[in-house]
């Protein structure tokens, strides 16, 4: 945030300097007294003082534009030809890389909203969080909203398999506590752990198909204990996640511990947890999931083995004790290392987090807080314009954002 300017009354014009003075005293001297400096006349203070009040405001709107979440370190090197076990895995590695993107619903939102009031009060449901926009039916004839052209619910999406080739379509509906997924194509989206499926094990670049298979579902289980955990979601310790990391991780570990104690703009814990502030908004229905866990091998090296699960997490929220709804849609792309244990060494039963890379829609990008803030409609009304990149936090047809910085949200 931008420091406040000083209320103190500004002087109607400042003494000239010394070396001012003296030059006018040679000049007199000399007979040029035109050189005399001269107090400012009314018009020049008033231009001024309007200059001096412009560049404060960029300079606030720069400072807006310019905040950043969380941290972007790059992904870790490969390890030596030749290591073999002893060392913990990540001494010569560093530290795991963790980035969130956060977009805000406040933005390009807040001027259509308020002209589209204006002009035709019935279009403006358009511009209300959910994209109620057009139609958006897939083939089957149901809409994103989840309800097909008989009113009858839709059947859940199949799961998904490969990387969509684009967002998906709109929905008309508005969101409430009895049905927060209303407008959202997340309404056809599987609820829970169960649409976190894993790929069948085998080995893979000389990982036994068991270690696999390990490390499958400890990813499924930390994604799970860090986005789904209802004492989590209420802003709780992920206990189960952190038990999951390895301990040989033991930086990446402080640091997590640390965010989640004593959270801070650098070291934020939603960069890796979901969690909201239970006195400021209530959790209203399950939470839809979508996206899909693969393994590849390590090309550095042989015997290693890298998961990757990116998966999309959608909450709804309303205001604490009222009605008003809205949704958060949370994005992790989780990579996890798997490897041959008698090449690397490892705890058994935990987690090596090699990456892990977030982007967080409908947040107001408070700095450090712990906390995920969302924004509600009203909201929007009194808020003023959020600076940066705009998206669709529904498209997984994209590669996560790798820029640390807070942008706006097309529809949630």
């Amino acid at each position: 945030m931008a420091e406040k300017p000083s209320e103190e009354p500004r002087p109607e014009s400042a003494a000239p300097p010394d070396d001012a003075w003296e030059q006018f005293l040679r000049d007199s001297e000399a007979g040029v007294p035109a050189s005399a400096p001269k107090e400012p006349s009314a018009r020049a203070r008033m231009v001024t003082e309007r200059l001096r009040a412009l560049d404060e405001a960029q300079a606030a709107a720069a400072g807006r534009k310019g905040r950043r979440f969380g941290r972007s370190r790059p992904v870790a090197p490969a390890r030596p030809e030749g290591w073999r076990t002893g060392p913990a895995w990540r001494e010569t590695d560093g530290r795991a890389s963790r980035r969130r993107t956060v977009w805000s619903v406040v933005g390009v939102l807040t001027a259509a909203a308020l002209a589209v009031v204006a002009v035709n009060p019935s279009a403006a449901l358009s511009w209300l969080p959910g994209g109620l926009g057009g139609g958006g039916a897939d083939a089957s004839g149901a809409s994103a909203s989840g309800v097909g052209a008989s009113g009858v619910e839709a059947s859940p999406l199949a799961p998904e398999t490969a990387r969509p080739t684009g967002a998906p379509g709109g929905a008309e509906g508005i969101p409430t506590r009895e049905r927060p997924f209303t407008g959202s194509p997340a309404a056809r989206w599987e609820a829970g752990a169960d649409a976190i499926r894993l790929p069948r094990a085998k080995a893979v670049n000389g990982v036994p198909a068991a270690r696999i298979e390990e490390a499958l579902r400890g990813t499924k289980e930390f994604l799970a204990a860090a986005n789904l955990d209802p004492a989590v979601l209420k802003g709780g310790e992920p206990v189960k996640a952190l038990a999951l990391v390895d301990p040989l991780e033991a930086d990446y570990l402080a640091d997590l511990r640390a965010a989640v104690r004593r959270p801070t703009e650098d070291n934020d814990p939603v960069s890796a947890f979901t969690r909201f502030d239970p006195e400021e908004v209530d959790l209203v229905g399950d939470v839809r999931v979508r996206g899909r866990m693969t393994v590849a091998p390590d090309t550095a090296a042989e015997g290693r083995a890298l998961i990757t699960a990116d998966y999309t997490f959608v909450y709804g929220v309303a205001r604490f004790g009222g009605d008003e709804t809205t949704r958060v849609i949370v994005r992790r792309v989780l990579q996890v290392d798997a490897a041959d244990p008698s090449r690397y060494q490892g705890t058994e039963g935990r987690l090596w987090i090699r990456d892990l890379a977030s982007e967080i829609g409908n947040d107001d990008c408070r700095e450090g807080d712990g906390l995920i803030n969302p924004s509600f409609f009203s909201d929007l009304l009194s808020a003023s314009p959020q600076a940066g990149e705009t998206r669709d936090p529904y498209d997984r047809s994209t590669s996560v954002s790798r820029e640390d910085e807070c942008g706006v949200v097309s529809r949630t």
